[in-house]
């Protein structure tokens, strides 16, 4: 009896994989991973099938994988909106053959200009940069000659000057929109809480901010808004605490840089025996897991954190591939989220769920 003929649903089974991903790696078709394309072509070998039968392991030729370098000083924890950005990035350069390698950039590098120790520079195909605000540092690492993309930069950024593509969330149109529904509302009285110059994007929310207020007529009080250097924040436990027992006097609402602030500011306003949202309120950006679980819930705007990893390796192996193209600044839209932290923008009849702002 003639022997049955090996099909290419043979090596699937064999496999555990799909019909269609065995048939594009071996037809070199479609993103296939370096590594299932050799699991798939040894297979093949085994079992003989058509032209693989006359081939043998050694022969096989496979691209050698690149490795794009992530360039942080800090990791993100599962809080940060880096955490999900860097796993969608990952999974997107994996599926094109690349590997990520993860480096720590300290303060002692920033202030020498120095490259992490464990950077190679010879070893790198790109380079992704997460929150390094340094403007000297962000200079030395564009000045590498390897594509580069930064997802959010230095404040002080000059477009024509930043050899590199940027990918930011979209900070200002959000935060002029919470800002606007607030002044509608009723609230003329509104501080900001942030850093402006910590980075690109809080600079990007305090434009917002301060847009709707000139929109509407309204004076910034800055001596209600809590806007100094937020290393302050870290270096000197409960400083924001002090610095609002300090206020002569509390505006009616608060806008913040980020969740974080804004959690904390909540708490240190209710040391100070104020209530939230009844004698102040409070919003932030971020929508981070600490949003939801705050008393009262934060109203906040969310962040599409994992699409935001993917446009970076897009954009970046776009870089790869064609270096001489000019480079991007790309924001993703974000989402006002409406909750219990300023209930007087709640929609009329509303369960206090999460209202998206129209």
């Amino acid at each position: 009896m003639a022997k049955e003929r090996v099909t290419i649903q043979d090596i699937a089974d064999a496999l555990g994989i799909s019909r269609n991903t065995a048939s594009k790696a071996l037809n070199d078709t479609g993103n296939i991973p370096d590594e299932t394309r050799n699991r798939v072509i040894k297979k093949a070998m085994e079992l003989k099938y058509k032209q693989f039968a006359y081939m043998e392991s050694e022969h096989v030729l496979t691209k050698t994988p690149g490795n794009i370098a992530l360039l942080t000083e800090n990791l993100p924890n599962t809080s940060h909106f880096g955490s999900l950005l860097i796993s969608g990035l990952e999974k997107r350069i994996s599926a094109e053959g690349y590997n990520l390698s993860i480096h720590i950039v300290r303060e002692v590098d920033q202030n020498s200009l120095a490259l992490p120790n464990n950077f190679d520079l010879s070893k790198v195909d790109g380079i992704i940069c997460i929150e390094l605000f340094n403007l000297e540092y962000t200079q030395l690492i564009t000045n590498l000659g390897i594509p580069t993309i930064f997802i959010d930069c230095a404040s002080n950024i000059c477009y024509p000057d930043f050899h590199a593509d940027l990918l930011l969330m979209e900070n200002e149109h959000s935060i002029y929109q919470l800002t606007k529904k607030l002044i509608e509302s009723g609230y003329k009285n509104i501080g900001f809480t942030g850093d402006y110059n910590h980075c690109k994007s809080f600079n990007e929310r305090w434009v917002g901010y301060q847009r709707a207020m000139l929109e509407s007529g309204l004076q910034v009080d800055l001596s209600q808004c809590i806007v100094e250097d937020d290393r302050l924040f870290f270096s000197k436990p409960g400083w924001l605490r002090d610095r609002v027992s300090e206020l002569k006097s509390l505006p009616d609402a608060y806008v913040c840089a980020n969740d974080f602030i804004a959690v904390e500011l909540i708490k240190a306003l209710k040391l100070r025996n104020v209530s939230v949202p009844q004698d102040v309120v409070v919003c932030g950006f971020d929508n981070a897991p600490e949003s939801r679980i705050i008393e009262p819930p934060l109203t906040t705007v969310h962040i599409y954190s994992n699409e935001m990893g993917i446009k970076a390796a897009e954009m970046l192996l776009s870089r790869i591939d064609n270096p001489a193209q000019p480079f991007q600044v790309s924001h993703i839209v974000t989402k006002p989220i409406i909750r219990e932290s300023t209930p007087s923008i709640m929609p009329a009849n509303s369960n206090l769920a999460d209202v998206t702002v129209t």
